[in-house]
């Protein structure tokens, strides 16, 4: 019987689906609203997800587990929103390690919310993965948008950071009860409804007209592969945040910071410093 893959490799599959997601949506904002672009990463995730729930013929959970979903799918778009928008304000890799604290914040949350302890090493190892990350960036970056507010950016990235961390615990905790394919098909049709929601509600306001567009035809393709990579992340995480305490995976969110670098120096020419 072939053995199932290591817990840490099926997440660091999930961090560099997370940096793909983030190159394609800064490479789509500036034909595309970030909100319109997350709204459509959502739709083409809900429609692939609630295909292979149907398939499996997974029953529909409780009242009470929809409304939990239906929590986190609003700490989702907070955090994917905030995020998404702060890599139009900076460069690739810059956003990427600000948003680092995400993993410092995990093992504390998790404290709170699933009881688990929080031993020496992580702590060590959350903060020297941290200082070496910030030492990488301070020799800054080119590359990041001429016109963008890099306090604002910075700003938005932390709060992005918290939100995702409190995400990720919830993941976990929910992994005791639901099986990945349902948790994974709620990480993507939750924030598709609640962001259709907004969307609506901006689109019936006459204070931001313009917007929310309808992509063209050729926009699709690009969509519907940053669909794809992003339920990837949650599918990742999901199956590896049930086989390890979040607390241990949450360092391999440092690895962005090399998928990063990569990824916003063959889309973007954005060029680390030594």
């Amino acid at each position: 019987m072939m053995r199932a893959p290591s817990p840490i490799l099926i997440a660091g599959f999930g961090v560099f689906c997370g940096c793909m997601v983030d190159a394609l949506i800064k490479g789509m904002s500036a034909e595309l609203a970030v909100i319109t672009i997350t709204l459509w990463r959502f739709i083409f995730g809900a429609v692939y997800t609630l295909g292979a729930f149907g398939l499996a013929r997974r029953p529909m959970p409780s009242w009470p587990a929809i409304r939990f979903h239906a929590m986190r799918g609003c700490v989702s778009v907070v955090s994917a929103l905030c995020f998404f928008w702060a890599l139009t304000q900076l460069g690739l890799a810059e956003a990427t390690v600000l948003g680092f604290p995400a993993a410092l914040m995990i093992a504390p949350i998790a404290r709170v919310v699933l009881g688990e302890k929080i031993t020496a090493v992580s702590v060590a190892a959350a903060l020297i993965g941290f200082a070496g990350a910030a030492f990488a960036i301070s020799g800054g970056t080119s590359g990041g948008p001429e016109d963008g507010n890099r306090l604002l950016g910075a700003i938005s990235t932390l709060v992005a950071a918290f939100t995702y961390a409190l995400v990720i615990v919830l993941v976990r905790l929910r992994t005791r009860q639901e099986d990945s394919l349902t948790i994974v098909m709620f990480s993507n049709v939750m924030p598709c409804l609640i962001l259709g929601a907004i969307v609506l509600g901006i689109e019936a306001s006459p204070a931001w007209p313009g917007l929310v567009t309808l992509p063209a035809r050729d926009q699709m393709p690009t969509l519907a592969v940053i669909g794809c990579f992003g339920l990837s992340i949650w599918w990742m995480f999901t199956l590896a945040y049930a086989r390890a305490p979040a607390q241990r995976l949450a360092h391999l969110e440092y690895t962005a910071l090399s998928w990063a670098g990569l990824l916003g120096f063959v889309f973007f020419r954005e060029m680390p410093s030594w």
